[in-house]
């Protein structure tokens, strides 16, 4: 009968019947905090291959990272790898990374890139991902690869899609890119400039201040060889190819100002949404950066009704409840091969996930490069 009545989980823990600690009558006894002199690791100390010392190693490489000293860093994080134990994956993921970075400011990127892809492929957790892309978006951002370094965002922002920084940086890549489209160029090259892995970006204006205002056509309908036959393109171009040079060039700069004002409608709404969670300095840049995409935004040229799609489309994902989610989630780790499926083949399936609905607003079906999108003249 007794068993019966028992109730599974109201067993007690014996702890609960064992007497309290007694209370120590008189003052606490003196906590003294141990002092650490500056630069104290920089002292040899315990055997070369010992992990403490191969910690102290890393704090003097770190030190001379800090200090600009980039060569001498490298043999610090270089001499660690050759030591370390085969089982030690913290402190080899920590001196790769090192060495990468050191490798990009000493301007040998490509050896950078290649030990960026090897943390990258053995990456176990999100959080390890998301400092690797970070580390590939610095490397690309100093060799000067705008389509990597747009790729690397796209890819960040497939892990956290409701962090309004990576969103902004993406639309300044865009509207970084913009200028570039306007040099001349073969139609060939044209139509290639989003997959050229070449292709580098150069100027002395910073990306913030770049806009659209010089190189956006004034006119609101935009037409590349939309109305023509195939025979009577081909006879276009050989008539009149500068023109048609300038308006594929002209569609291609309105395509892209219209993924960096998505993106910056992105980053200016998930900034709204977050702004009531924050105080002090957090709130400040916060409101500081809304005003300055307010600005940026003026430079677009778009009707109304345009910016009204554009904001509708972009934040048809944005709910309280999944910003909560994004900010408090746990650490996923679920190996190499699901961490890649969680990121996109390339940018152009990216855009597609993105940008789609709206470009298929201003294409119409069965008029693919007719484009409508309405600007401001």
């Amino acid at each position: 009968m007794e068993t019966e009545c028992w109730m599974f989980g109201g067993e007690f823990e014996d702890s609960v019947f064992e007497e309290g600690r007694e209370r120590r009558s008189g003052p606490p006894a003196s906590y003294c905090a141990k002092h650490c002199e500056p630069q104290w690791f920089c002292e040899e100390a315990g055997s070369s291959g010992d992990a403490e010392a191969l910690t102290l190693q890393k704090f003097r490489g770190d030190l001379a990272y800090r200090r600009r000293e980039y060569q001498k860093a490298l043999q610090e994080y270089s001499s660690i790898s050759e030591k370390l134990s085969l089982t030690n994956f913290a402190m080899k993921r920590d001196v790769q990374e090192g060495q990468a970075r050191c490798l990009t400011r000493l301007g040998r990127y490509e050896e950078a890139l290649e030990t960026a892809a090897n943390l990258e492929r053995n990456a176990t957790n999100t959080d390890h991902l998301t400092t690797v892309l970070y580390l590939q978006f610095a490397i690309c951002s100093s060799l000067q690869k705008l389509e990597e370094t747009i790729f690397c965002l796209q890819k960040l922002i497939c892990l956290h899609p409701f962090n309004p920084w990576s969103w902004g940086r993406l639309a300044e890549a865009y509207l970084t890119l913009g200028p570039g489209l306007s040099a001349p160029c073969e139609p060939s090259q044209t139509r290639n400039r989003f997959t050229s892995s070449d292709r580098t970006f150069k100027s002395s204006d910073p990306p913030s201040r770049r806009s659209f205002p010089e190189t956006l056509p004034k006119n609101s309908e935009l037409s590349v060889e939309a109305n023509c036959s195939p025979s009577q393109r081909s006879e276009k171009v050989l008539r009149h190819p500068e023109s048609c040079m300038s308006e594929e060039t002209e569609a291609v700069l309105t395509e892209t100002q219209m993924k960096a004002c998505a993106s910056l409608t992105r980053t200016r709404l998930l900034l709204q949404l977050t702004q009531s969670q924050q105080t002090s300095f957090a709130l400040e840049r916060n409101l500081k950066t809304q005003q300055e995409i307010e600005e940026k935004m003026k430079g677009f040229r778009f009707k109304e009704k345009t910016l009204l799609l554009i904001s509708e489309v972009m934040s048809e994902d944005i709910v309280p409840e999944k910003i909560k989610e994004e900010v408090h989630t746990e650490v996923k780790c679920v190996g190499s091969a699901a961490l890649a499926a969680m990121l996109i083949a390339s940018s152009e399936e990216f855009e597609d996930k993105w940008f789609k609905k709206i470009k298929d607003h201003f294409h119409p079906i069965g008029n693919p490069l007719h484009t409508e999108i309405e600007i401001v003249a």
